[in-house]
């Protein structure tokens, strides 16, 4: 297990996109747990996408309205922990490149087009294995949290800065150390290890819900294929190099 702590870029611009999508989704927390069920109505959930009955029941607008504000909501301290954190290390850089606006707006295209894969995924599951009690229970679960943005945030670092150096904590069973990878190594390993989960669900019968994979597998897509259109970049490029000329 690979947990980042910082990276070797540093910003030219504070984050001012990051630090405040950060400050959304923490405020949605404290609201989440203040008041349970204030936002129960807004969590995304992928059956209600192609209901007609749910756009009659919730409205269509909020099932819609859902997609977006379910990326600020979170299930508990340790998801939310985790996403904020993630977003810190790679989301500065990302925004650095992009800059304010274009940030944003790719940060929720990202997340919006992971709610639309992770919705495929539900009901390819349904058409191959049928609905049945527990398959129309787990399609009518809540997907929440900002997995599938960020996935789209490092799927754009990793185009940007492929050779930038990841400082991270590794966890082999009880033993940890600290270790330096390239974000090719450590985003791709990441990237991996979606992509097999993935498989594996796409074929397996229903089984238990849990984290959405193939919003983490949408979102890194989207985040790579994107940042390439806002940039013009064909090609990744490393980090930043600053040359003397020594006579």
């Amino acid at each position: 297990m690979l947990f980042p702590l910082r990276d070797n870029i540093p910003a030219q611009r504070p984050p001012l996109a990051t630090v405040g999508i950060i400050g959304v989704c923490v405020g949605a927390f404290v609201l989440q747990m203040l008041s349970p069920d204030h936002l129960k109505n807004w969590m995304f959930v992928p059956a209600d996408l192609l209901s007609v009955e749910a756009w009659q029941e919730r409205g269509l607008g909020v099932v819609v309205a859902s997609m977006v504000v379910s990326m600020f909501l979170h299930g508990n301290l340790l998801h939310i922990a985790s996403n904020m954190w993630f977003l810190w290390i790679f989301g500065d850089n990302v925004e650095d490149r992009l800059g304010f606006l274009r940030f944003l707006g790719f940060y929720l295209a990202c997340g919006l087009i992971a709610a639309l894969i992770h919705t495929a995924y539900t009901y390819f599951k349904l058409l191959v294995f049928g609905g049945g009690p527990q398959g129309l229970a787990e399609a009518a679960l809540p997907t929440v949290g900002a997995s599938g943005a960020i996935a789209g945030v490092l799927g754009a670092y990793l185009r940007l800065f492929p050779g930038a150096t990841i400082r991270s904590l590794a966890f082999l069973f009880i033993i940890f150390t600290f270790i330096e990878l390239p974000a090719l190594i450590f985003i791709g390993l990441w990237f991996v290890l979606q992509a097999i989960s993935g498989y594996t669900s796409l074929f397996s019968a229903w089984g238990g819900g849990g984290v959405a994979v193939w919003a983490h597998i949408g979102g890194f897509v989207a985040g790579y294929v994107l940042v390439g259109v806002l940039t013009g970049r064909k090609r990744p490029s490393g980090p930043r190099v600053v040359r003397f000329d020594v006579d």
